[in-house]
Order: C-alpha cells, then sequence, then structure tokens
C-alpha cells in the first residue's frame, strides 16, 4: 500500500478546516461509558488559543461536560468520489459561567439548527489537532 494516499495535515491546516465546517461530532465519557453527539459549531480565533464553540440545552450531552471535560471533537468532509479529510480535536470542555464569556460567545456566528432553547454555551479549549486528507480509489490488488 503506497502512503501517498494519505497526507497528514499541519495544525494551520487542522484549524483550516475547523474554520470552514459547521457541523461536527462531540465525544463524551461518562464513568466506563462513552457517548457521541452530532453538533453544529463554530471556531473562534479572537483568544490567545483557537478554541470551539457550541450551544447546548439541559440534557446528556451537557451532564457529561460537566462529569468529565475531556472531550474528543471530530470533523470530516468527503469532496465527491475523490477526495475526503478528517479532522479530530482532543480538549477540554467547559460550560461557559461567566457574563463576559457568555456575551463574547453571544456575538459569534453560532445560531441553533433546530427550532429549541439552548441557553447553554459549551467552550473546547484544544489541546492537540491531527488531521489527515485521503485520495480516495479501489483498493490496490492484495495478492
Amino acid at each position: 500500500m503506497s502512503n501517498d494516499a494519505i497526507k497528514i495535515l499541519s495544525n494551520d491546516a487542522c484549524l483550516e478546516k475547523l474554520r470552514g465546517e459547521q457541523l461536527g461530532r462531540l465525544v463524551v465519557r461518562r464513568k466506563d461509558d462513552m457517548d457521541i453527539f452530532p453538533v453544529n459549531f463554530v471556531l473562534d480565533t479572537s483568544a490567545e488559543a483557537p478554541c470551539l464553540y457550541f450551544r447546548s440545552a439541559e440534557g446528556s450531552k451537557l451532564f457529561s461536560v460537566n462529569l468529565n471535560h475531556d472531550v474528543l471533537f471530530e470533523i470530516d468532509h468527503l469532496d465527491g468520489q475523490e477526495h475526503a479529510w478528517s479532522v479530530v480535536v482532543k480538549g477540554t470542555a467547559e460550560v461557559v459561567d461567566t457574563f463576559a464569556e457568555t456575551r463574547h460567545a453571544d456575538s459569534l456566528d453560532l445560531k441553533p439548527w433546530v427550532p429549541t432553547l439552548k441557553y447553554n454555551y459549551v467552550r473546547i479549549n484544544i489541546d492537540s489537532l491531527s488531521g489527515r486528507e485521503f485520495d480516495l480509489g479501489e483498493e490496490p490488488e492484495r495478492y
């Protein structure tokens, strides 16, 4: 198998991919159980370190973030039939609880996609990024 079909993305390239997308998946852990939630999000690069924000109503997602702040966040994209990419964020999630940060989060372009009230902002502080681009195609001859 040739490694030419897979390209490792730099941190800057990963951030650029995050900047261009709105839908991701949040992975949380509750003791011995894990869960995954689709969320719409925004990348905020206005602070010293880039971070992600999403909104949430009360429920198991918010409960899990409060229980264990370590999260994974993943986005991926398929460009036609020839190219795809994926970015994974390892981070620390915190429910926004100060007036100043809530006001800042309100200024971001982040609106719920479904017609529900979501009063809580969650910030994911990025600890590490990893990403890959893939050239899609037929599987090479095995034997």
